[in-house]
């Protein structure tokens, strides 16, 4: 029982495999998607910063325009 405790199991379809019990292939197969897990879980944070970045500028630039929007509408006409 104890040596359960410090072999790590991963369960995969509903099924748990012995990473102890895995060949050499299935283990760097297993790190490969571990560690594809984290790459995409920190792109998705990385795009949810860069989405309210785009967002907050963009508010910004319809801000800027639309406070400058008076001055530039009559000097439009005299042109």
């Amino acid at each position: 029982m104890g040596q359960d405790k410090n072999d790590p199991q991963v369960t995969i379809d509903g099924k748990e495999y012995k990473v102890s019990e895995m060949t050499d292939q299935q283990k760097a197969l297993l790190d490969h998607v571990m560690d594809l897990e984290r790459k995409v879980a920190s792109a998705r944070f990385n795009l949810d910063q860069l989405s309210v970045g785009r967002d907050s500028f963009f508010n910004l630039l319809k801000t800027a325009l639309e406070a400058q929007a008076p001055e530039s509408e009559g000097a439009g006409l005299n042109d």
